[in-house]
């Protein structure tokens, strides 16, 4: 993808309503060349709990500049923003969850070579993403899968604790707001939810069996370390780098082979 530079982004009017960023959120983007640089700034971030009493919040990516903090939806609403500017579709992947806790992730395409080309150019596409949760394996994904589809499901094992189950997904462009200004309102941008809660997904489903077992295999850990978070999960080199609070919290082995905090 080719990125702006600095002096390119001068007066740059974010799609939409026809507003500009300012001096300040101009130079942030200019930093923010790549996903891996994105997913690196909203790492660095505090989760955005929506603690009490305050109330909910979906902010734009000028809201999430000015508090400093942002949830999964947020964090896709930040990266598609300043990914826009570098020439990346604002696309996202909002999941269903039985439980009814449904994540969203930014999603792009990296021309990858070396691989059966699908144009006549040798460069075939590849899917990755950028993403924000309370959950380690909910985060980015580097740019190794073939289509969206594989993409989202290398979300489901992670997506199991002990209520969440994802059920389907669904690839939205968020070009199709319209003038709606999702990217730099400085209110709530509470249609953007409503547009994916109303947005038809398709089915995703894991096997039966390897869903109980790592249902069974998340309730014994959580039994054992109520207050962290698992990273036994396959596939961990596909993902991009998690906060390290998630990598700080784990337990280790001693010299002697016991674990130990």
């Amino acid at each position: 993808m080719r990125s702006l530079t600095q002096r390119s982004l001068t007066g740059q009017r974010a799609k939409g309503k026809g507003q500009t960023f300012t001096a300040s959120e101009r130079r942030l983007i200019a930093r923010l060349r790549t996903p891996l640089d994105v997913q690196k700034y909203l790492n660095a971030l505090p989760y955005n709990n929506e603690p009490p009493p305050g109330r909910a919040t979906l902010r734009s990516f000028r809201g999430v500049v000015r508090h400093g903090t942002a949830h999964c939806l947020e964090a896709a609403l930040f990266a598609a923003t300043v990914l826009e500017q570098h020439g990346y579709p604002p696309l996202v992947i909002s999941f269903e969850s039985i439980d009814e806790l449904d994540h969203v992730i930014f999603v792009y395409e990296h021309p990858k070579r070396g691989l059966t080309p699908l144009s006549s150019t040798g460069v075939r596409p590849r899917w990755g993403s950028v993403a924000r949760s309370r959950d380690p394996g909910l985060h980015g994904r580097k740019p190794l899968f073939a289509t969206p589809r594989a993409l989202a499901a290398s979300y489901l094992d992670t997506y199991v604790d002990l209520t969440g189950r994802i059920t389907a997904f669904a690839l939205v462009d968020l070009r199709v707001m319209g003038t709606y200004d999702w990217r730099l309102s400085g209110k709530n941008v509470w249609k953007v939810e409503r547009m994916l809660l109303d947005t038809k997904h398709q089915p995703l489903r894991m096997p039966e069996g390897r869903f109980r077992a790592f249902r069974t295999r998340y309730r014994a850990f959580k039994a054992q370390y109520p207050d962290r978070k698992p990273l036994f999960y396959e596939g961990r080199d596909k993902w991009t780098p998690i906060p390290n609070h998630f990598l700080e919290s784990l337990p280790r082995r001693s010299p002697n082979g016991r674990r130990r905090v």
